[in-house]
């Protein structure tokens, strides 16, 4: 499921600003982007992130400035200066005049002379990072639950759809055993061959066809599909996983009856069946 999520949070030494987004994806993955100097901090961020998501490609950006009332440090690397010096007197040499660096010159070196704000307690950030990570969250949480609200609809809509081609199929069955009597009658008259139709062998031909046949147990599972799927979508929990199963299932189930009714009718609604129950799990891949 997507989402974006954004939170502030300041103390005395430190001002962060977290900013979560969330892309579809079947496995939790979390993508964390913050200054090397916070490497420490990237299991903790990611233990946050996972308690309340639990599916997607999460990608965390976080941005630590210094707290406008904090006191700046100055470094100089001086081993880094003497160097640059040293090669104006190496290029002195080279050009055989007096060159000599300016101010200016140490100033564009990168590296020489720079704030203290690399200078990053990790532990002191956590404090203005986590109040902020905790706010992106519940954002990024909230534009997900109204996400999946619209998902739900969307999952009952459809599977009304799956219940009536459930409820076609069940009231097609039991006329397959009759069908195929008609059909074995045709095709013994069509090679010439007048069998009585009270004859047992006709009977017991068709008794095991109907057995062959029967689908009553398939629909009866998928009538307590249904039923789970329902459920599922109204519990507290997180239902992804289980929903992606239970379309596992009864696309098993549908499967079963296309195989066992041997009919065309049935088989076409079997098609489209499988057809809509295909849209359902594409959904489901990304539900949390």
């Amino acid at each position: 499921m997507t989402g974006f999520g954004r939170g502030s949070a300041a103390t005395d030494g430190w001002q962060a600003t977290v900013e979560i987004s969330a892309v579809n994806r079947k496995q939790a993955e979390v993508v964390v982007q913050a200054p090397r100097e916070l490497a420490e901090l990237e299991a903790r961020i990611r233990k946050t992130v996972l308690a309340v998501v639990s599916r997607g490609r999460i990608q965390v950006a976080i941005n630590l400035e210094r707290s406008s009332g904090a006191a700046s440090v100055i470094r100089v690397d001086a081993a880094l200066a003497q160097s640059f010096a040293g090669a104006f007197v190496e290029l002195r040499k080279a050009v055989g005049y007096e060159l000599l660096p300016t101010a200016a010159d140490y100033l564009r070196q990168p590296g020489i002379i720079s704030t203290g704000s690399s200078e990053i307690n990790a532990e002191a950030a956590w404090s203005a990072i986590e109040p902020a990570l905790t706010d992106a969250l519940t954002q990024l949480a909230a534009m997900r639950e109204t996400e999946g609200s619209h998902l739900k609809s969307d999952f009952l809509a459809r599977l009304e759809t799956l219940v009536s081609f459930a409820g076609k199929i069940a009231a097609e069955a039991p006329g397959r055993p009759i069908r195929q009597r008609e059909m074995l009658t045709k095709r013994l008259r069509d090679a010439g061959l007048e069998l009585d139709l009270a004859d047992e062998r006709v009977a017991k031909e068709i008794a095991l066809f109907a057995d062959r046949c029967d689908v009553s147990e398939e629909l009866t599972r998928l009538d307590s599909h249904f039923a789970k799927f329902r459920e599922y979508l109204d519990a507290a929990e997180p239902p992804g996983r289980a929903l992606d199963f239970l379309c596992q299932e009864l696309f098993r189930e549908f499967n079963t009856i296309g195989s066992k009714a041997n009919d065309a009718s049935i088989a076409q609604t079997i098609v489209e069946a499988k057809t809509e129950l295909e849209k359902i799990r594409e959904q489901v891949q990304n539900v949390e």
